[in-house]
C-alpha cells in the first residue's frame, strides 16, 4: 500500500518533483527549490522511512514509485517533471521506467541505474548506536559519530536528519527498516532492464564522482534513449550542495528545452 508522503511546496509554474537521496530529507532542497522558484512550482518530498513521511518495512525502488505514483495523482501531478538524486533518482528512474506516462521529464542527479554495493551500513550502525537521551546537542552527536564517519561534510549531511521533539533529539530516520533493506537499496530493479523510458531526461554527475561511470553510458541510453547529460566541474556526488549555481543551470536548460 502506498504512503502518504509528506512535502513543501514553493513557486508556480510547470511543476518540478524533487526526490532526496538515502539518509536525507526533502527541506535539503529548500535552496534548490527557491532558485527554481521563478518558473516553476516545486514539490520537495520525504521518501518513505525520511524526514515526516510513514515508516514501513518495505525500502524497495517498486514501494518507493508507488508512494510517488500515488502522491502525484492525489495531486494532480501526472505529467510532472521528476528530479532525483542518488537514491531518489533511482526511484524516479522505476517510475519512468514501470509507467512512462506519468513523467513528463526526468532529472537523474549523480546516479546510474545499477547496483552498487551497500557499503553505509556503519552510518547506519553508528547513528543508531547513539544513546540520544544523553546527548542534548547536535554538535555532542557529531563528536559521537566521527570515528565512524570521518568526513566531516557527510557528518553535517547526516546531523540534518536529527530534530529535537519534546525535549530530546531524534532522528528522523527509520534507521532499523534503512540498515535492514540496505542491498534493496544499493541495488535496482532487474526487471526493469528490459524497458525503456522514451520522454526527455537529463543525467546530472559530478565529475570527482564516481557513481555514474563511462561504462554506464551504454545502458543509460539503452533505458532512457532520449538522454542529455551534464558532468559538473568540481563537484563530487552531492552535486546540489556543492555547485549550486552550475547545478541550477544544467536544470534549468534542460527544463527550459535548450539541452
Amino acid at each position: 500500500m502506498a504512503l502518504d508522503l509528506s512535502y513543501e511546496v514553493t513557486g508556480e509554474g510547470p511543476p518540478l518533483i524533487v526526490l532526496h537521496g538515502l539518509f536525507g530529507a526533502g527541506r535539503n532542497w529548500r535552496a534548490i527549490a527557491k532558485g527554481l522558484a521563478d518558473r516553476h512550482r516545486v514539490w520537495t518530498l520525504d521518501l518513505r522511512n525520511h524526514g515526516d513521511s510513514p515508516w514501513d518495512e518495505d525500502m524497495s525502488y517498486e514501494a518507493m514509485a508507488g508512494d510517488i505514483r500515488a502522491f502525484m495523482a492525489r495531486h494532480g501531478l501526472e505529467g510532472a517533471a521528476v528530479m532525483g538524486h542518488s537514491m531518489g533518482g533511482k526511484a524516479a528512474m522505476t517510475l519512468a521506467l514501470a509507467r512512462p506516462e506519468t513523467v513528463g521529464k526526468l532529472i537523474v542527479v549523480d546516479i546510474a541505474p545499477v547496483g552498487r554495493p551497500p557499503d553505509l551500513r556503519s552510518y547506519v550502525k553508528a547513528m543508531a548506536g547513539i544513546d540520544l537521551s544523553t546527548v542534548s546537542r547536535r554538535a555532542e552527536v557529531g563528536e559521537l559519530l566521527a570515528p565512524a564517519v570521518e568526513d566531516r561534510s557527510v557528518r553535517a549531511f547526516l546531523l540534518q536528519s536529527l530534530v529535537m521533539k519534546d525535549g530530546a533529539l531524534q532522528w528522523r530516520l527509520n534507521l532499523d527498516a534503512i540498515g535492514r533493506r540496505m542491498e534493496a537499496i544499493g541495488g535496482f530493479p532487474q526487471d526493469l532492464l528490459d524497458r525503456h523510458y522514451a520522454g526527455p531526461t537529463h543525467f546530472i554527475a559530478g565529475a570527482l564522482s564516481a557513481y555514474v561511470k563511462p561504462e554506464h553510458r551504454d545502458l543509460i541510453l539503452r533505458l532512457f534513449p532520449n538522454t542529455t547529460m551534464s558532468v559538473i566541474a568540481g563537484a563530487g556526488h552531492w552535486v546540489h550542495a556543492e555547485k549550486p549555481v552550475s547545478f541550477l543551470r544544467a536544470v534549468r536548460r534542460f527544463l527550459d528545452g535548450q539541452g
